[in-house]
């Protein structure tokens, strides 16, 4: 399992994506689940990804190396889709590909399940940001200003953090600490999901990252985040009136 959220603000987006894969407790590996595809001053791609790894990594592999478009005979990559509508119509063919292939090995016999979801967000010159999230059969959403975020894989316990705390006029820093928040209550109630943490930020027209880098236990950041959220937490919890039902009958 694994959690990924990306968050489109007026100012850009942000991607936030934990590296646990697991199957079982006790075989439990790391992998980059947050992918980038950059050439500055013309387009930055962030591609996260949750389900099957081999598929996934199909699809990233499809996405570096390029594969021929059945409909044009071109070779197309990640680095040549002219606009983020292309690029996401890319990925889904991608998907689509690399399913096929692993649907035709033996591991089709094992009962293995091929599904997967990625997120696509960036940002191509002569375009606005954008994000969309691809499901298995290729086919895709995209992230609008009255709904500014996505999330795949184990979304349900970072969820209420995003829908009460972001909105598109978010500060674009203020987006990546809410990401983060709700990326630790992820990992504080889900065991299959885990540090390190991958996070990106793309500001609106910059062409390039500002921020690229990886988290894990020892960053002093994320420590005093995950602290101060939780005394707040407590904090206010405490400062609520206790309910007025003691002693009342049915």
């Amino acid at each position: 399992m694994t959690y990924c959220c990306g968050i489109l603000v007026r100012d850009g987006l942000v991607l936030v994506a934990d590296t646990r894969t697991n199957a079982g407790l006790d075989n439990i590996s790391t992998f980059r689940k947050l992918h980038v595809f950059e050439k500055p001053g013309e387009r930055v791609l962030l591609l996260a990804t949750a389900g099957n790894l081999s598929v996934t990594q199909g699809v990233v592999n499809f996405l570096t190396e390029g594969f021929e478009n059945p409909e044009t005979g071109e070779v197309e990559n990640a680095m040549t889709a002219p606009t983020m509508l292309q690029a996401a119509q890319l990925v889904g063919r991608a998907v689509r590909r690399s399913r096929k292939e692993a649907d035709s090995s033996a591991e089709q016999s094992a009962g293995v399940s091929f599904d997967v979801s990625l997120l696509l967000g960036g940002q191509i010159a002569g375009g606005a940001p954008r994000l969309f999230m691809i499901y298995t059969a290729g086919n895709f959403i995209e992230c609008t200003p009255d709904t500014n975020y996505l999330q795949i894989g184990e979304h349900k316990y970072g969820k209420p953090i995003l829908d009460r705390a972001v909105h598109y006029d978010s500060d674009i820093f203020d987006a990546l600490k809410i990401g983060l928040i709700s990326m630790d209550s992820t990992i504080r109630s889900n065991l299959s999901v885990g540090l390190p943490i991958d996070i990106a930020m793309l500001r609106r027209d910059a062409l390039q990252l500002e921020v690229s880098t990886r988290i894990d236990a020892t960053d002093d950041y994320f420590r005093d985040l995950r602290e101060r959220w939780s005394k707040a937490l407590r904090a206010a919890h405490m400062a609520i009136p206790a309910p007025p039902y003691r002693g009342r009958g049915s």
